[in-house]
């Protein structure tokens, strides 16, 4: 069987995983430059900072058996968050060191953007197309939407009642390389009907040398401000926190655009097969979300397959 995964983050690679093992043929298409999605770490000047997902939980016996694995290895690490009783885990080094991990020995094609999809064949930006028995998609839903305008392939009524379930945050991030540290408790502090929701410091978490921070702004802040100027937005976020991170602190920073940070609404199973279609949506609008929600939606798509 030759199934077809398109999107490189949480959610494909632990599909392409298990059916990998299970002796299925499977590439992974991704119109980026590498793994992960919204796992990514980016490097700034001599620092380093996460700027997508920035810890996750671990509550189901499927995922704990992969975080026992790169805890074993020192891909991932715990860590206490001050305002938060139970423990988070993060990369050790960087979240995208767990979708590195994960895509290992995987058969992953990047800078492929798929445009079109036919029956049993999809076709990307770059004029490759691809064959399939199954088509696993884990891009978020608006993506696939905007896909299928441009498709073969046609939404059943109830495929649509269920895709119209799913619903996404934005968010706006900054990352930010400072002259010292912050005294910010145990590295990370969530903030309540603010500008920004979340700081986090890269630096206090182990991740790099350089004192580096990750600002969230909040999801109200982000869907307002989206489409406006985000260098004047980033100046806006990094002053709106000036009791956390003095001016004179600042270095140097980027932003990056998440317009589907979050799924905020989701279709309750962990993936979903098109009606009379070999096709799967799987990803963070399904299922528990999040990062651990992410991983058993592809794993039990995959599961599904087998």
């Amino acid at each position: 069987m030759k199934t077809i995964i398109i999107g490189a983050g949480m959610a494909g690679l632990s599909a392409a995983k298990n059916l990998s093992q299970k002796g299925h043929e499977v590439i992974i298409l991704d119109k980026g430059r590498g793994v992960g999605g919204r796992m990514s770490t980016r490097t700034i000047e001599q620092g380093k900072a996460d700027h997508g997902a920035q810890y996750f939980s671990v509550k189901s016996s499927e995922f704990q058996a992969l975080i026992n694995q790169l805890q074993a290895e020192n891909i991932t690490t715990k860590w206490q968050l001050a305002q938060r009783e139970n423990v988070r885990y993060i990369g050790a080094k960087g979240m995208n060191t767990i979708p590195k991990k994960l895509a290992e020995n995987l058969n992953i094609h990047l800078n492929e953007k798929v445009v079109l999809i036919k029956k049993n064949e999809v076709k990307t930006e770059s004029g490759n197309s691809y064959s399939f028995d199954n088509l696993i998609i884990t891009i978020p839903i608006p993506q696939v939407i905007e896909l299928f305008d441009n498709s073969e392939i046609i939404f059943s009524k109830n495929d649509e009642k269920i895709i119209d379930k799913i619903e996404y945050a934005p968010c706006i991030a900054v990352m930010a390389v400072l002259k010292s540290p912050t005294e910010i408790p145990t590295g990370g502090i969530i903030l309540e009907n603010q500008t920004v929701a979340w700081i986090a410091d890269n630096f206090q978490k182990g991740i790099t040398s350089v004192p580096t921070v990750t600002l969230h702004a909040s999801a109200e802040f982000s869907k307002k401000y989206l489409e406006d100027d985000l260098q004047l937005v980033a100046i806006e976020i990094l002053t709106s926190v000036r009791q956390w991170i003095k001016p004179k602190n600042l270095v140097s920073w980027q932003v990056h655009r998440w317009r589907y940070s979050n799924a905020i609404k989701r279709f309750e199973e962990p993936f979903y097969q098109l009606e009379n279609q070999p096709i799967y949506l799987s990803g963070d609008g399904f299922g528990i979300g999040n990062v651990e929600g992410a991983f058993l939606s592809g794993y039990f798509c995959s599961k599904n397959l087998l």
